[in-house]
This record gives C-alpha cells, structure tokens and sequence, in this order.
C-alpha cells in the first residue's frame, strides 16, 4: 500500500517537473491563469511555471509591450564584428 502511494507522489513530481520545463510558453502562462483563477497563489505558481505573473488575464501588466526594442548597430563597416577562420592544413 505505502509503495504504491509513494511511487504515485514521485510520478507526480515528475510530471510537474515535465510540465514546467517543457510545455510551451503559451501553455505554461494558460496554466498559471487557470489555477490562479482557482485560488492558487499566482507568483508563486509564475515562478514555478517560469512564466512573469499576471500574464494571460488580460491586465495588461505583463511589460510584454512596455519594452523598446534593442537599438540596432550603425552600418558603418568597422562596427561589425568578424570572425576569422583559420584554416589547418
């Protein structure tokens, strides 16, 4: 009996574990909102889940558009950087 409860605990971290390391972001941030929704702790579940809270409800306060994008390097030619190859013979 206690075997099998506790080979159902591990099988059940593994899971999680699964879940929150290879489930797209998408998904990850959907699974946040729904069990926050339910009364769970939403930082906390965002920092399991590894997704930034309050994402997907709607709010707005995710900073997902607040951030410019990087400027991008002047086209002046000494402003690129090149990577020699040397070539062993």
């Amino acid at each position: 009996m206690w075997q099998q409860i506790i080979v159902g605990v591990i099988v059940a971290a593994a899971l999680l574990h699964a879940c929150t390391k290879y489930l797209p972001a998408a998904w990850r941030r959907r699974v946040v909102h729904a069990l926050s929704r339910r009364g769970f702790d939403q930082d906390k579940l965002a920092k399991l889940f590894k997704t930034q809270s309050s994402c997907g409800d709607g709010c707005g306060s995710c900073g997902s558009c607040d951030t410019p994008a990087p400027p991008s390097p002047p086209d002046i030619p000494g402003a690129r950087r090149v990577i020699k190859l040397h070539v062993q013979r």
